[in-house]
């Protein structure tokens, strides 16, 4: 069975506490690793967390504060150093474009590794299709996108979808006598011949809806936002502070607690991760009280450093 996961490498926003790291997150998807928005420090959480330079096939940065993305020149010579057998590609904001250059050649190393630069522009969109991973069970692959939020400085959100499929049913292939390899052919061909009949692939098999991620951190309340978020399996998504300061959070581009709550729950979310907290708050049940009261009924996560979150099973 294919591995889907979120790997929480750091928590904190703006400044690191003794408990929280800056920003970090591994989505092992399959085969592949995204790495997104390494602040400083997400080379050790790395280690920590048992994340390899050899997992990371993609970086994606929201946006060029700190702690989003000064992580990223040690992850790169990382990934140099430790001579990855693959590319890596890398998207950002093309506004952000020097801030990338100075964080890649921060300091002198030898590159190993072809890293491709692939920049966001624009109101964003498709970024990359990516083919399932060849002999995984459940592997389909994915498209990337990504969507301008609100903040301060450009910022964009990022979202896998994985390609719809049909899920086969063993009851009906087997009242057909449709067994081993001409599974396959059938899913390839989309109907088959057996004993003078031509068997198609809706009548042995059901509609499977691709899964979906999305990445949302410093943003306000936008239609990008809601865009990501939409019928989502698994959101990630910032709540930098408490319901009783949110005109601090409009001010300086940032969400609630209620308000991400509010968002996911409108969007059908099945699984809300909060995460991206201000250091003036130390409990963080207090974003779990805030999230319920403001309606989100599913699954909720208040993210700690260190932890795995695996994807919700499809529906």
């Amino acid at each position: 069975m294919s591995s889907r996961e979120l790997v929480v490498l750091g928590t904190a926003s703006q400044v690191p506490t003794r408990h929280r790291n800056h920003n970090g997150y591994l989505l092992r998807w399959d085969g592949e690793g995204i790495l997104f928005d390494p602040g400083e420090g997400t080379q050790r959480q790395m280690l920590r967390a048992g994340v390899a330079a050899h997992d990371i096939d993609r970086i994606c940065i929201t946006h060029f504060h700190g702690d989003h993305s000064l992580g990223l020149a040690g992850v790169v010579q990382r990934i140099n150093l430790d001579r990855v057998p693959h590319p890596v590609t890398a998207h950002y904001p093309a506004s952000g474009q020097r801030f990338f250059e100075r964080l890649r050649y921060a300091t002198a190393y030898r590159e190993t590794v072809p890293l491709t630069e692939a920049p966001v522009a624009g109101e964003g969109g498709v970024l990359a299709s990516a083919a399932g991973a060849a002999g995984s069970a459940g592997s389909a692959g994915y498209t990337l996108e990504a969507r301008r939020l609100s903040h301060p400085v450009e910022s964009y959100g990022y979202r896998l979808t994985e390609p719809d499929g049909r899920r086969m049913l063993p009851d009906r292939l087997a009242a057909h006598g449709i067994r081993g390899p001409e599974i396959g052919r059938l899913q390839r061909e989309g109907a088959l011949v057996r004993d003078g009949r031509t068997v198609t692939l809706e009548e042995v098999s059901e509609a499977r809806r691709g899964q979906r991620f999305a990445f949302v951190m410093d943003t306000r309340l936008c239609e990008g936002a809601q865009e990501l978020a939409q019928g989502c399996d698994l959101l990630v998504i910032e709540s930098t502070f408490l319901d009783e300061d949110e005109p601090l959070a409009i001010e300086y581009g940032h969400l609630t607690a209620g308000q991400a709550a509010r968002l996911a729950a409108e969007a059908g979310v099945r699984h809300l991760v909060l995460t991206h907290f201000s250091q003036r708050y130390g409990d963080p049940s207090d974003f779990e009280r805030q999230a319920r009261a403001a309606g989100f009924e599913r699954e909720l996560t208040v993210a700690r450093d260190l932890m795995t979150v695996p994807l919700p099973k499809r529906r």
